[in-house]
């Protein structure tokens, strides 16, 4: 059974957020204010496209990942849904202590 979603390290400290066919990431700096403040980071995507030969790019922000109001766990607010964390689970990858974490959907009359 796959997983709904997934929560990675990146080399440089920041996390890759991979939910369906996105792959969406939250930069070092954010993770960290994230982490650290409690404050809502944004959650970004990059999408390359191929018009006539021509190569171009854009970075969207796709959403958010906030600490819940209990303190325990992160939210992911993406157009796609929304999804659950652990904040130990968030704060071990980001550590590099784990490799990955699984996201847990949220049914929209939870939190979204």
């Amino acid at each position: 059974m796959m997983e709904p979603g997934t929560l990675a390290c990146t080399a440089m400290g920041g996390l890759i957020v991979h939910v369906e066919a996105e792959r969406c990431r939250i930069a070092p700096e954010d993770v960290r204010s994230l982490i650290f403040s409690g404050r809502p980071a944004p959650i970004t995507c990059e999408r390359v496209r191929r018009r006539g030969g021509i190569v171009t790019g854009e970075v969207t922000i796709e959403g958010h990942a906030a600490v819940n109001p209990a303190g325990r766990a992160v939210v992911i607010h993406l157009r796609a849904g929304c999804w659950i964390v652990p904040l130990v689970s968030l704060q071990r990858v980001a550590r590099g202590e784990a490799a990955s974490a699984p996201l847990f959907p949220l049914v929209l009359e939870d939190i979204c």
